[in-house]
C-alpha cells in the first residue's frame, strides 16, 4: 500500500541522495526529511527506522531494475542474447544514476546481520532472472549439460556486481556499458582461445 503513494516514493529517492552523498552512517533521517520536503514525523508514517528506509529503498529500486531487464530480455531468442541483454541493462541503469550506484555497491554492504539478510532476500528476485537464462541455456544446448547452475548464478552475478563497484571506485571515469561485451565474452568464452575453422 505505502509504495503506491507519491511521498514514498519521494522519500525513497531523498534516502538515494542523503546516503550517497553522506554515506548510511551519516545519514540522518531528518537530512533525508530535508531532501525530500517532508516533516521528520513524515518518515515515520512510511518506514520503522533508517534501516527500513534502506532496505525499502533495495526493495523499491530493485522492483524496478527487475521489470526492465526481464523486458528487455522477452523477445530474445536465445540465452547468450539474453544474458548479454542482462548485463547491458545492470551497467546501463547504474551508469544512469550514479548515486543509485554508490548506495548500491558501497552503502549497502553493511556489517549488519540482519540487514544483510533482509538484502539478500530482496536480491532474490534478480537472481531468479539470471537462473531461468542459465536453465534455458542448457535446455537448449547453447550452455553445457553439467553446467552448476547455482555456481553459474553465483560467478555471474560476482563478476557484474565486481565491474559495478571497480567503477564506482575509480569515480566512475570510464564508460562502465562498454565493458559489457568483455564481461559477457568472458561468461560465453571462459579463457578458451576461439578454435578457427
Amino acid at each position: 500500500m505505502r509504495q503506491k503513494k507519491p511521498k514514498f516514493i519521494q522519500i525513497i529517492d531523498a534516502a538515494v541522495i542523503v546516503i550517497a552523498e553522506n554515506g548510511y552512517h551519516q545519514a540522518q533521517v531528518s537530512k533525508i526529511a530535508k531532501q525530500a520536503g517532508v516533516a521528520d514525523g513524515t518518515i515515520y508514517l512510511y518506514f520503522k527506522n533508517k534501516e527500513d528506509i534502506l532496505v525499502s529503498l533495495f526493495q523499491e529500486k530493485m522492483g524496478v531494475f527487475i521489470e526492465k531487464i526481464e523486458e528487455e530480455i522477452k523477445d530474445k531468442t536465445n540465452a547468450a542474447d539474453k544474458l548479454y541483454s542482462l548485463i547491458e541493462k545492470h551497467f546501463t541503469l547504474l551508469s544512469e544514476d550514479h548515486q543509485l550506484a554508490v548506495v548500491t555497491q558501497l552503502e549497502l554492504r553493511q556489517s549488519n546481520k540482519d540487514l544483510r539478510l533482509r538484502i539478500n532476500e530482496v536480491l532474490k528476485g534478480y537472481l531468479n532472472v539470471v537462473d531461468k537464462i542459465i536453465q534455458e541455456g542448457k535446455e537448449s544446448g547453447e550452455f553445457r549439460q553439467d553446467l552448476d547452475v547455482r555456481l553459474a548464478r553465483q560467478m555471474i552475478f560476482g563478476t557484474i556486481d565486481e565491474t559495478v563497484t571497480t567503477w564506482v571506485m575509480n569515480e566512475q571515469k570510464y564508460s562502465l556499458v562498454n565493458q559489457t561485451k568483455k564481461v559477457h565474452d568472458l561468461f560465453v568464452y571462459g579463457f578458451v582461445t576461439p578454435k578457427t575453422s
